[in-house]
């Protein structure tokens, strides 16, 4: 098997650029959540969160559908949500519904998929969301 050079070259500077490219965006989250970590007193995340599997999911649902992002960044929300006492459940279910539901960009993509698609892809990745939280944590758990 021949490696050609020019290839391997132009890959590896192609993936130091996306890194670099995605280093601002990182330190971004982690200034904005040790922000928060500081402001927000633990109390609220008990508050919010009270260890009803479902309830739990549903909220960190609701929260992940609201504040939409992408993945690195989810994971780095998602690790701190953990160190704050919150759920594996609803930190699953935060993540899932992070990266699969958007209402705020539910009107562009009622716009280019349309209406009906639009709003059946949102709602049924919100259900699915919860569903794979709950799923995923008796896996975990059971192993």
């Amino acid at each position: 098997m021949k490696i050609d050079k020019k290839k391997l070259n132009k890959s590896q500077k192609q993936s130091f650029k996306g890194i670099m490219n995605m280093l601002p965006v990182i330190f971004g989250i982690l200034l904005l959540v040790s922000i928060i970590t500081e402001v927000v007193p633990e109390s609220f995340y008990k508050n919010l969160f009270n260890g009803n599997v479902w309830h739990d999911s549903f909220i960190g649902d609701v929260l992940g559908s609201v504040f939409t992002g992408n993945p690195i960044t989810g994971y780095i929300l998602g690790k701190e949500l953990l160190n704050q006492g919150v759920s594996l459940v609803a930190v699953t279910a935060f993540l899932v519904s992070w990266v699969t539901v958007g209402l705020f960009q539910l009107p562009a993509e009622a716009v280019v998929l349309g209406k009906r698609f639009a709003f059946f892809r949102n709602i049924t990745a919100f259900v699915m969301a919860a569903v794979v939280a709950v799923i995923t944590t008796l896996i975990v758990n059971f192993f």
